[in-house]
């Protein structure tokens, strides 16, 4: 009863506050490719109409300071992920550039002299104009700790200050619209103090993904939560700010924008194996509990590989910390979900914050096959409770007898097509899949100039 309390007070709230969310800003990576059977992702599983921006991860930065691929078959990957905007052309895509090499950040050397840095930032913009990309995602997690120089706090300000006059030029000479420039950052309070000089990088930046997960896991000798909204009476010492809320305060407290944060709400739970009988938070843990089936890495589960225990074991919820854990065997898990999404929201929008991310498309329920509950319904619910408006309409592809409108696509081209049924609509195919659209209040679809025009 107080769960769905909660929840309706909650509801009532985000009908409130909705506008304070512009963005959703959604990742996918170029390794899910490779995951068994159903868990195997491609650009073809992204909804073009569920995010406001995409990011492609992951690129990185040669050693003689150019921006280069990952895998091999990476710009067939890019052209996929930007064929999107062919359905749906408000759909922004970004690059995502960083990670490590050798453990280390490839940025550490990149932006160590300015020789380094124009080299970077002419080829990252060449190479993100080739590919159709709508701009860049610069991946500053590692420098500021181990092996990064202190300046290097102070050289990622000049670095993305030179990016961005690279960016204002490009546009004023060439005429388009200027590259995006997001970051994705540390969540950990004392990497955020070491790492970033906040209000300067923040007036910088069209928007910053605050990565606010790993906050636990089974590198930890006792049970926590990944992504826990609040503090615990249960922590103290390092971990005692190991919590979003804690995370946005030192960002906005550094000078930080709040309509240019976005937290970032995790498809995936961190695991822990139990070594005692005790099995709530807390609770004594050694190592990781057996890696998923599909993500295939010990002390990780994906959404679509925890969403079936719910309807055999008991999903606890953490009241202090707003989100939920289950235990299997000696496997305790924390993760999110649709409830603990929307105490998220709710907190996010009272601050005015500029939207959420998700890491990763490709952990939720991508296909349906494995929760029951439709394709991503994670993200889905995300969408929907961050209040933006409602998707156009998909007619699915037939499966017994072929429906007039739901078969319209199957076996034309690409393109936009008008509906004989009502002028003030039309058809678009991609892929073979019909998506119904509708033309602005007192227009019609015109097939001569694939347009919507005047009567």
């Amino acid at each position: 009863m107080t769960k769905l309390t909660l929840l309706a007070a909650l509801g009532i709230l985000l009908t409130v506050q909705m506008v304070a969310s512009t963005k959703l800003v959604c990742y996918m990576t170029n390794w899910s490719q490779y995951r068994p059977g159903n868990g195997k992702f491609m650009p073809e599983h992204i909804d073009p109409f569920l995010c406001t921006h995409v990011v492609y991860a992951l690129a990185t930065i040669s050693p003689d300071n150019q921006i280069t691929t990952v895998e091999w078959n990476d710009d067939v990957l890019y052209k996929s992920l930007n064929e999107l905007k062919k359905v749906n052309p408000t759909l922004k895509t970004l690059l995502s550039v960083g990670g490590t090499v050798d453990g280390v950040s490839p940025y550490i050397n990149m932006v160590a002299t300015p020789e380094n840095r124009k080299t970077f930032i002419r080829s990252a913009m060449l190479f993100l104009r080739l590919h159709e990309f709508d701009g860049m995602d610069i991946d500053w997690q590692y420098p500021g700790q181990n092996l990064s120089p202190p300046e290097d706090k102070q050289r990622f300000t000049v670095f993305v200050k030179e990016l961005r006059q690279a960016v204002e030029q490009e546009a004023i000479d060439t005429r388009k619209t200027p590259l995006i420039l997001s970051s994705k950052v540390s969540g950990i309070k004392s990497i955020i103090e070491d790492a970033y000089e906040i209000a300067e990088v923040s007036g910088l930046l069209d928007f910053i993904t605050v990565l606010t997960f790993d906050y636990h896991g089974h590198w930890d000798s006792k049970t926590g939560h990944n992504s826990p909204l609040y503090r615990s009476s249960l922590d103290s010492g390092s971990v005692i700010d190991h919590n979003i809320n804690s995370s946005v305060a030192t960002w906005l407290g550094g000078g930080a924008h709040a309509d240019r944060l976005l937290i970032t709400f995790p498809t995936f739970g961190r695991t822990f194996l139990l070594s005692t009988s005790q099995t709530g938070l807390g609770a004594p843990a050694n190592g990781p509990a057996d890696a998923g089936p599909y993500t295939r890495e010990e002390g990780f589960w994906s959404y679509y590989e925890i969403c079936p225990m719910e309807s055999s074991v008991p999903i606890e919820w953490i009241g202090e910390q707003m989100v939920p854990y289950a235990v299997q065997g000696k496997s305790w898990v924390g993760f999110d979900n649709l409830e603990s999404f929307t105490a998220k929201v709710q907190w996010l929008n009272s601050l005015n914050l500029g939207g959420a991310s998700v890491w990763t498309l490709d952990l939720d329920d991508f296909a349906g096959r494995f929760c029951y509950h439709g394709a991503y319904p994670l993200v889905n619910h995300l969408r929907n409770t961050l209040g933006f408006a409602p998707k156009p309409t998909t007619t699915p592809r037939p499966t017994t007898t072929a429906d007039p409108i739901a078969s319209f696509c199957v076996g034309k081209p690409d393109g936009l097509y008008p509906n004989p049924a009502d002028e003030t609509t039309y058809f678009q195919c991609f892929r073979g899949n019909t998506y119904l659209q509708k033309c602005q209040p007192g227009l019609v679809f015109v097939d001569d100039c694939k347009c919507c025009d005047y009567p």
